[in-house]
């Protein structure tokens, strides 16, 4: 008989030693360090995945996965243990100062959303340079990153409902989103103006190469560092420097901190950094590959 949730009793077993496990495989496979509190969050979302896989106990799903047993369910895996909470203009203060650096740059632009998930974060900075540049085909390419294929997938059709844009100026909400009719009433899509400036890509920042090279105006990694460990953190900063621009900007999450993590970078605003270069550092070349 089924478990409910009035049961005292775990639909699966689900040991400290299981935990333990997962701990280390989500962090060789994503560097993502989960605290100890974590161990009822982790039964729940990889619960889904025995049900979904026909397997009955953790111990065999992670057997599976590790001996490679189970196709593209690594993917499966890590997806259901990445968190995605994001929203349109998160961390508003951001993105005056990403407006008044655009409008300095001359040439092509390049900007790099390292953690896109759904999608709103990439919007936001798509909307923030057509607001700067008073176009909806400004000089810009920005490309959008994520470990989660299913976020990027929703990231890439643009369609939200309404109320995701509760807190966005009328004007702006009218000038950048299509309401939709009929069966998607009460939902919104981007415009394809936005759209068509925005690569969405899977990466895991992690992995040995990224599909990404060349230097980037702006890179944006924010609020994804909390998940790592500081000797994480360095590694990843550290492949971000030689793809940064000499005046690029590096913008972090309210509650990161990157001084104390690598020396090549020094604060230029609230959570923005810069690169900590000698005065007179000759310019890297500019050129951008996808």
């Amino acid at each position: 008989m089924p478990q409910t949730k009035t049961d005292s009793v775990k639909e699966f077993d689900f040991t400290g030693k299981d935990f333990e496990r997962v701990r280390a495989m989500i962090y060789k496979r994503a560097g993502i360090a989960l605290a100890d509190s974590k161990q009822e969050m982790v039964y729940s979302r990889l619960a889904r995945r025995l049900r979904a896989t026909g397997i009955s106990s953790f111990v065999r799903y992670l057997d599976d996965l590790e001996a490679g047993r189970m196709g593209d369910e690594w993917e499966a895996f890590t997806n259901a243990l990445t968190t995605n909470l994001t929203s349109f203009f998160r961390e508003a203060h951001h993105f005056p100062l990403l407006a008044e650096h655009v409008k300095k740059l001359s040439g092509p632009i390049t900007i790099w959303c390292s953690a896109s998930s759904t999608g709103e974060e990439p919007y936001s900075i798509a909307m923030t340079v057509c607001e700067a540049f008073n176009t909806l085909t400004p000089p810009v390419t920005i490309i959008a990153t994520d470990i989660d294929t299913n976020v990027l997938a929703t990231a890439a059709n643009g369609v939200y409902n309404l109320d995701r844009l509760d807190k966005m100026p009328a004007d702006r909400a009218r000038r950048f989103f299509l309401r939709g009719k009929g069966d998607r009433e009460g939902q919104v899509r981007v415009r394809p103006e936005l759209r068509q400036m925005i690569t969405f890509k899977p990466l895991n920042l992690l992995a040995d190469s990224w599909p990404v090279t060349g230097q980037f105006d702006v890179i944006f990694c924010r609020n994804v560092m909390i998940y790592f460990d500081k000797a994480t953190q360095r590694k990843i900063l550290s492949r971000f420097v030689p793809l940064m621009k000499p005046d690029a900007l590096l913008f972090a999450g309210h509650s990161e901190n990157f001084l104390y993590v690598s020396d090549s970078l020094k604060l230029r605003g609230k959570t923005v950094y810069e690169l900590d270069q000698p005065r007179g550092t000759a310019p890297r070349a500019s050129s951008h590959r996808t």
